[in-house]
């Protein structure tokens, strides 16, 4: 049997953006990908933490350093620049790994989305 678990999450990171016009996804600073271990085109959740809106989407890598976190296409819709949201990714784990499992957790400065 698997079970679905957190596989990692970016927590309270702010929007710098909406893209109405865009096809869709959610643009990440690549550093904050590669802290989470997400990649390009995975799917992840989106919990806003200012209006309770929850979505699915998939990532795209944005200028490493930027600090950007742009919502693309309808997405767009569910969030206001300076909104905070939380990213979580997750991973199809055997029961019997499930015990052992650690999701990565990471947690950006909230004003600039940079790593501390």
């Amino acid at each position: 049997m698997l079970l679905e678990l957190l596989k990692s999450k970016i927590h309270r990171v702010r929007v710098t953006g909406a893209d109405l016009n865009y096809i869709g996804s959610i643009t990440i600073d690549r550093s904050l990908m590669a802290a989470a271990q997400l990649v390009e085109g995975e799917k992840v959740s989106i919990v806003n933490i200012n209006n309770g809106e929850r979505w699915d989407t998939y990532t795209i890598p944005g200028p490493a350093g930027s600090g950007s976190i742009t919502l693309n296409g309808p997405a767009a819709r569910k969030v206001q620049t300076g909104d905070l949201i939380i990213i979580m990714a997750y991973c199809h784990v055997d029961a019997t790994e499930a015990a052992s499992h650690t999701p990565i957790l990471v947690f950006p400065d909230e004003q600039t989305n940079l790593l501390k």
